[in-house]
C-alpha cells in the first residue's frame, strides 16, 4: 500500500461527454479543463459516460474534487415540478433552434446527479460549470428554465435582454454579470473589480438554460442584467484555508482569453482550478497516515517547472551534437537503465526473501 501510494496528488473527477465518430460513440473532455487542472498540480480522472458508471462512482476513490462541465441538457422530468408556459410550436423551435443541446442524455444526467449527491454528502469540493451548475442546482432541487429566451427575456424591456449564447461568435462572446459582494467570486475577481471601480465583469457563456428557482441550500454570487443566477454557492461549504467549496459558474472562466492568447481576461478566472485542486487537510493527513507523500500547491509546480527548465537546456546542448555523440550518449543511458532494473529485481528479491523467512 505504502509502494503504491509513493506520490499522492489531488484527483480531481471529470464526466465525459459523448459524439458520434465514424459511426461509433466516443467520449470527450474539453482539453482547457484538463490543462487547467494539471497545470496547477492534480491529475484529471475521466469518468466516461458508459451505462453502469454512476453504479461505480465509489470505485473512483479518494476524490478530491469534481469538475462538472459541458454536456446536453437534463431531462426536464427531473425538475419541471412546474411546467413551463410553452406550447408544442415553441418547443419544437427550442429544438431546432438549439439542435446540439437539446438531445437528452440520461445515463450522463444519472452519472453526474449521483456524483454530485456525493459531494454534498461527503463536503467534496465541486466546482459546476454551465451545465455542471445545472446539475447541482437540481441535484438539491432547484429548477431550470427550459429556455431563457422564451421564458425570461419575452417578458423584460429590450433593453434588459441579455444574448447569452451567440453561435456565430462561440467563444470571443462576452456580456455583463454582476457580482454580489462578500462571495468567493467577489474574493477571486476583487483586484480586477477595484480597477475598474464597479462589482461588474464580463463573461463568456453560450447556453439556453439556466437556473429558475435556486435550491434553498445555495446563495447567489452574481446575475446577469436579465436577473438570470450567473453564479451560485453552498455558505456552509465554503472554506477556502481547506479548498472547500460547493459551487456552480453558469459563465465559462476557463474560455474567458483574449483573441489569439491563452491569457486570461481577469487574473481570478483560474481561481475556480486552483482551490478545485486542493487536498484539505484532513485529506493530507490521511494519505501521510497510509505512506503517502503528498504532493500539492506551489512546491509541487516549482518541481514541475525546474523539471521543464532543465529539459530546455537538456534539449539546447544536445541540438548541437553530432550523430555520434548522440547514438553514443543514447547508447550509455540504455545501458545504465538495464544495469539499473537488474540491482533494482535482485533488491526487491532480497526483500521478498527477507519478508518470507
Amino acid at each position: 500500500m505504502a509502494a503504491e501510494l509513493s506520490v499522492v496528488l489531488p484527483r480531481v473527477l471529470i464526466v465525459s461527454r459523448r459524439t458520434v465518430r465514424k459511426n461509433k460513440f466516443v467520449d470527450f473532455v474539453g482539453e482547457y479543463h484538463l490543462d487547467l487542472i494539471v497545470s496547477y498540480g492534480a491529475v484529471p480522472v475521466i469518468v466516461p459516460r458508459v451505462t453502469g458508471v454512476h453504479m461505480l462512482l465509489e470505485s473512483f476513490e479518494p476524490i478530491h474534487g469534481v469538475l462538472l462541465c459541458e454536456g446536453e441538457d437534463l431531462d426536464p422530468s427531473l425538475y419541471d415540478d412546474e411546467p413551463a408556459n410553452l406550447s408544442a410550436e415553441e418547443i419544437e423551435e427550442i429544438r431546432r433552434q438549439h439542435a446540439s443541446d437539446t438531445t437528452i442524455d440520461k445515463e450522463k444526467d444519472n452519472i453526474e446527479l449521483r456524483l454530485a449527491k456525493l459531494c454534498l454528502e461527503r463536503n467534496i469540493p465541486y466546482l459546476g460549470i454551465c451545465r455542471g451548475s445545472q446539475v447541482l442546482n437540481v441535484a438539491c432541487g432547484g429548477t431550470l428554465y427550459r429556455d431563457i429566451e422564451k421564458e425570461l427575456s419575452r417578458n423584460l424591456p429590450q433593453n434588459q435582454r441579455v444574448l447569452h449564447i451567440d453561435y456565430d461568435n462561440y467563444d470571443g462572446h462576452r456580456h455583463v454579470v454582476k457580482i454580489i459582494e462578500n462571495t468567493p467570486l467577489h474574493h477571486w475577481f476583487k483586484n480586477s473589480l477595484e480597477e475598474y471601480d464597479k462589482m461588474e465583469i464580463f463573461v463568456n457563456s453560450y447556453h439556453h438554460q439556466g437556473v429558475k428557482k435556486l435550491a434553498q441550500r445555495f446563495v447567489p454570487m452574481a446575475f446577469a442584467t436579465d436577473g438570470l443566477i450567473e453564479g451560485f454557492y453552498d455558505p456552509d461549504a465554503y472554506n477556502p484555508e481547506e479548498g472547500k467549496f460547493i459551487m456552480g459558474l453558469q459563465f465559462h472562466p476557463e474560455r474567458m482569453r483574449q483573441s489569439d492568447t491563452d491569457e486570461f481576461d481577469y487574473p481570478g478566472c483560474t481561481f475556480a482550478y486552483q482551490s478545485n485542486t486542493a487536498l484539505s487537510i484532513q485529506q493530507e493527513e490521511r494519505l501521510i497516515q497510509m505512506g503517502a507523500t503528498v504532493r500539492n500547491g506551489s512546491s509541487y509546480l516549482e518541481r514541475l517547472k525546474m523539471n521543464e527548465e532543465r529539459e530546455g537546456i537538456a534539449r539546447k546542448v544536445m541540438s548541437k551534437m553530432s550523430v555520434e555523440q548522440l547514438s553514443d550518449l543514447k547508447s550509455f543511458y540504455n545501458m545504465m537503465g538495464q544495469i539499473c532494473s537488474e540491482i533494482l529485481e535482485r533488491k526487491l528479491q532480497d526483500i521478498v526473501n527477507e519478508v518470507a523467512s
